[in-house]
């Protein structure tokens, strides 16, 4: 409908039969003709911007080799994202000798993983000119921490970060892995963007402690992930308490069950509850995680989902048995 028949309706005066028969029309008659013009074209302007903005989007292209991969993010940093990402993959590599498993850090300010894992060096190149990931504990490794000295700085603006990340997403030889667990940096910005559209997503992590001001941020995470189609698997709740060596008496350094409450906030399930504990941050800082130097203490079995009392064993391992049945082709 053109302008000019806009107009004859604003006047009150109805196109019926072509433009030879024209009638009046009532109020009630004129806002009925509006709501439905208005509604129509709403939703033109709505399915157009929808093409507009689709335009931009890249396509979803599976990693080459890989059958699923799980992403481990938090909204704020400091919250054990890395160390859950790590023990993650080493868990998954631990209560299934038969899978083959990967570790993928893309956060490109404030690489974990390298320490984590106790890798140093630069990768390899295939024959094909890929980087070949460096292995340790069982579980090949790719990072930027790999790429650049250790105590350099990455100063890098939004377009050279996301050619690394297109290079760490596309340029490396994974050979052929069952889980490819990827350590994403903190936030809701263009990496986790970058990311959650290249490639298919079987399934997201969320880490935070009990305390609000990571909980916002936590939040924030999980609503991210669902406007981008990701499935959220659960939440973390790291640090979640401090128990006294000595005297045993335990204390909610960082508050009681915050993760818990928003989980049934988000209609979500707690994958796990894990304490403040010295041998976890020792075990990681010397790069030994405590899955691997420590499998049968509380906190290794906590960390490797194996006590009956804990939801990591319950409710991650029967998820990634169900997207097993649905790997991509």
């Amino acid at each position: 409908m053109g302008s000019w028949q806009r107009l004859l309706l604003f006047r009150g005066v109805s196109l019926r039969g072509g433009a030879r028969a024209c009638a009046p029309l009532c109020g009630r008659q004129m806002l009925v003709c509006w709501r439905q013009l208005s509604g129509a074209e709403s939703e033109t302007l709505k399915q157009r911007r929808t093409q507009i903005m689709s335009r931009g989007l890249p396509k979803q292209k599976p990693i080459e080799g890989v059958k699923q991969v799980i992403v481990v993010a938090s909204g704020k940093g400091g919250v054990g994202k890395s160390t859950t990402a790590v023990n993650l993959a080493l868990a998954l590599g631990a209560n299934d000798s038969s899978k083959a498993v990967g570790l993928l850090d893309v956060d490109v300010y404030g690489p974990s993983v390298p320490k984590m894992m106790n890798l140093k060096g630069n990768p390899e190149l295939s024959e094909s000119n890929l980087m070949r990931p460096l292995l340790n504990y069982g579980v090949a490794c790719m990072s930027m921490g790999f790429l650049v000295e250790e105590t350099a700085p990455v100063v890098w603006r939004g377009l050279m970060v996301m050619s690394a990340i297109e290079k760490l997403l596309r340029q490396v030889d994974w050979g052929q892995l069952d889980y490819l667990v990827v350590d994403m940096p903190p936030g809701t910005g263009d990496v986790q963007l970058s990311v959650s559209q290249n490639i298919p997503i079987s399934g997201a992590v969320i880490v935070s402690t009990p305390q609000d001001i990571a909980l916002m941020d936590a939040h924030k995470g999980a609503e991210m992930f669902r406007k981008v189609h990701v499935p959220v698997l659960g939440l973390v709740q790291n640090m979640s308490v401090f128990q006294c060596p000595k005297c045993r008496h335990k204390t909610h350094i960082f508050g009681a069950d915050g993760a818990r409450r928003l989980a049934r906030t988000l209609d979500l399930d707690v994958l796990g509850d894990v304490p403040l504990h010295l041998n976890i941050r020792e075990a990681s800082d010397t790069g030994q995680p405590i899955v691997f130097s420590q499998p049968e203490s509380d906190e290794g079995q906590l960390m490797k989902f194996k006590t009956t009392t804990n939801y990591w064993r319950v409710s991650v391992l029967l998820r990634w048995r169900r997207l097993e049945r649905a790997s991509y082709p």
